[in-house]
């Protein structure tokens, strides 16, 4: 075998980059819809087939992050109360980073396995595991901290990234998407939405 035809094999073989790889988790929007005191959500288990992972599992952790109840069937999800497909998609967020992806290569190629009762997250690209979260809605929404206000600017620290590529801040009992901002950045951002725990904001 001569040196160009090695050289291609371990090309080939080397694992595809973070930007790649972001590019085969394609979510789907999530799809609303107002029905009285509820909001469905219709396309729940075209978005867990996604992200690989169990539409029921995903929906207790939506009704989690909105800290309401619901119910789940024949593919559709039923929330009690309103929200706006923004709730939704900050939720859906939230999920792709606590039971999806690597927190150590930042890839979504892992698998969530129950171990010895706790819920494990492995990545298969990078061999790390670690432990996944089960929050409570009542607990997120007790979290100590100042109230977020639209209209303000705050200095924060960005600590993970959002399913679209904004980055994502903890305040309080707060979840902050930054559109433009990166892992590891400290930035003032001006928040221009906030509904419920999530808050949207921009760099000031």
């Amino acid at each position: 075998m001569n040196y160009d035809s090695a050289l291609d094999r371990a090309y080939e073989s080397l694992p595809e980059s973070p930007a790649e790889a972001g590019d085969r988790l394609d979510v789907p929007d999530p799809e609303g819809q107002t029905d009285g005191a509820f909001t469905r959500l219709t396309n729940l288990d075209e978005i867990a087939d996604a992200l690989s992972r169990d539409a029921e599992h995903l929906h207790r952790s939506i009704q989690r992050d909105l800290g309401t109840n619901g119910q789940f069937e024949n593919g559709v999800a039923r929330y009690n109360g309103s929200f706006s497909v923004a709730d939704f998609e900050g939720a859906i967020d939230e999920y792709v980073a606590e039971f999806v992806t690597c927190s150590e290569c930042g890839l979504p190629d892992t698998v969530l396995k129950n171990e010895d009762g706790i819920d494990m997250l492995r990545c298969q690209a990078c061999g790390a595991f670690r432990p996944v979260e089960k929050r409570s809605g009542s607990a997120t929404r007790q979290r100590a901290g100042p109230d977020i206000e639209e209209g303000k600017t705050y200095e924060l620290k960005i600590t993970g990234t959002g399913r679209k590529g904004d980055g994502v801040a903890e305040k309080g009992k707060f979840t902050i998407f930054v559109s433009g901002a990166q892992e590891g950045d400290v930035v003032n951002a001006y928040v221009h939405n906030v509904s419920g725990t999530l808050a949207f904001a921009r760099p000031a």
